[in-house]
């Protein structure tokens, strides 16, 4: 497991980009005038639920993966994940023929266990709350030989998801315009790290946020704390991706140094944005991938007058929740 390697730098960014090209679709920043008015600010949404597996996670699922040698390939890779990093590895595993095991929460959004399955992965069910999807998963490297490829604490996985920052900047050069702020969505840390390596390298000024579900902080109060921190035992949130108790190491490192700081948003706020997006953009989003559009409609951040760069990281919603928040705009309005 991770703990030792070197922090990613930008040049193993442009090497992540290199080697997902013609793989990971390169998504588009859109903006929407509904959301300016609503949010008096210029608003740029990074769409990352356009990716083959609906979420950013195959930027460092394949990065990683096509990397191993074939001794390496040979007894396939395991993962443990709520869902998207599973849809990834599986994705990227099947591209590849080779077997793939994932360590899922049995309450993970029953699209995310399907669509797992439906990749030709293995799926090992545990409860998040009793079991250690760590152990489990070291359990069945122990049986098989795979090799793990985690979901955020590594440096060739946290240097994937760093293009789509690497994206941002040259979209915000297209665009003629410099972001004064980003709010990226943050579980273990891994994509708002990597954007951070980015942004920070083309715009050295650009604040950069994280934005995290209540009850699930771990990285604002680590980051005030300066040293990792763990969320208490027993807490649920709608956000199922973004449930890790505990910061990446990797990640935190980068995350201690480059971010200007991280907020964290309560369920109704997720629920608002899963709308607005709708309503306002005509995008699905899933309730973690949200999380940055909540901080600002919610106001934790001061965005008015301001070039703001929202990641929206993924879509995939189960269905009935994405029903019954859209027929109930009386909530939101």
């Amino acid at each position: 497991m991770p703990g030792t390697e070197r922090l990613p730098v930008i040049e193993d960014i442009r090497s992540a980009a290199e080697r997902i090209k013609g793989i990971a679709v390169r998504t588009p920043l859109l903006e929407s005038e509904k959301l300016n008015t609503r949010l008096g600010a210029r608003v740029l949404l990074k769409c990352e639920m356009f990716q083959p597996v609906g979420a950013f996670k195959i930027r460092g699922a394949w990065n990683l993966i096509s990397r191993l040698t074939e001794p390496e390939r040979a007894n396939g890779v395991v993962a443990f994940s709520s869902g998207n990093h599973a849809q990834a590895v599986a994705w990227a595993a099947r591209r590849f023929d080779i077997p793939s095991t994932i360590v899922m929460p049995s309450d993970a959004p029953s699209i995310k266990i399907e669509n797992t399955r439906a990749l030709g992965a293995d799926v090992v069910l545990y409860d998040r709350i009793a079991e250690d999807r760590e152990n489990i998963t070291r359990q069945i490297v122990d049986r098989t030989g795979a090799v793990i490829v985690p979901p955020y604490d590594h440096p060739l996985i946290i240097a994937g998801q760093g293009t789509v920052g690497l994206e941002i900047c040259e979209q915000c050069d297209e665009y003629g315009t410099s972001p004064d702020l980003v709010i990226v969505p943050c579980s273990g840390g891994g994509l708002v790290a990597g954007c951070s390596i980015s942004l920070k390298d083309r715009f050295p000024d650009v604040a950069v946020y994280a934005a995290e579900p209540e009850m699930f902080d771990d990285t604002a109060r680590s980051l005030s704390a300066g040293k990792r921190l763990s969320n208490p035992p027993g807490s649920a949130s709608i956000c199922d991706a973004l449930l890790v108790p505990t910061p990446g190491e990797l990640t935190f490192e980068i995350n201690k140094k480059n971010l200007s700081g991280a907020v964290a948003v309560a369920d109704q706020e997720v629920r608002k944005a899963v709308w607005a997006a709708f309503a306002d953009a005509r995008l699905v989003v899933e309730p973690g991938g949200a999380a940055g559009l909540a901080a600002a409609l919610a106001g934790h951040l001061d965005i008015e007058g301001r070039t703001v760069c929202i990641v929206l990281s993924g879509g995939n919603i189960d269905a009935a929740l994405l029903a019954e928040i859209l027929q109930s705009p009386e909530t939101f309005l």
